[in-house]
């Protein structure tokens, strides 16, 4: 199950994002969508990084209960806008990549293992290229 907190006007596709969660867990995920004022104090605070992100991974040592991914508003709304595609299949790919990190894979360290994983993603829900495709273009 994904737990939303989404204050802002745009549409989650939650069953989206529960067959594409099932495919690596089946522990419950926190989706937070925040403004990019909330996500640059988080980067902040978790990675003394001082300016904003477009996602964030939060791993918890919980049972039930895999992590939170914070995702921005402000990042996905301009990403949509510049790549032209929707607001929705942008947070999805956010989504994607934030899971990814809470079940290990870590495109910073990894062989390609997260970009291989994203790939797979992205082709079988037929999704636009994630960050990490539309960077190594």
């Amino acid at each position: 199950m994904i737990d939303i907190d989404n204050k802002f006007d745009i549409t989650i596709d939650l069953q989206l994002l529960e067959d594409i969660t099932k495919l690596y867990t089946t522990k419950n995920i926190e989706l937070l969508v925040v403004d990019d004022t909330k996500i640059e104090s988080l980067n902040r605070q978790n990675r003394q990084i001082d300016r904003p992100t477009d996602v964030l991974s939060f791993v918890y040592d919980d049972i039930a209960i895999l992590g939170s991914i914070v995702v921005s508003f402000d990042s996905v709304q301009k990403v949509a806008h510049e790549l032209g595609h929707t607001a929705s299949d942008e947070l999805t790919l956010l989504y994607i990549h934030g899971l990814l990190h809470l079940v290990g894979y870590d495109h910073e360290t990894d062989s390609g293992e997260h970009k291989t994983q994203e790939c797979k993603i992205i082709e079988q829900f037929n999704l636009p290229d994630s960050l990490i495709t539309r960077s190594e273009k």
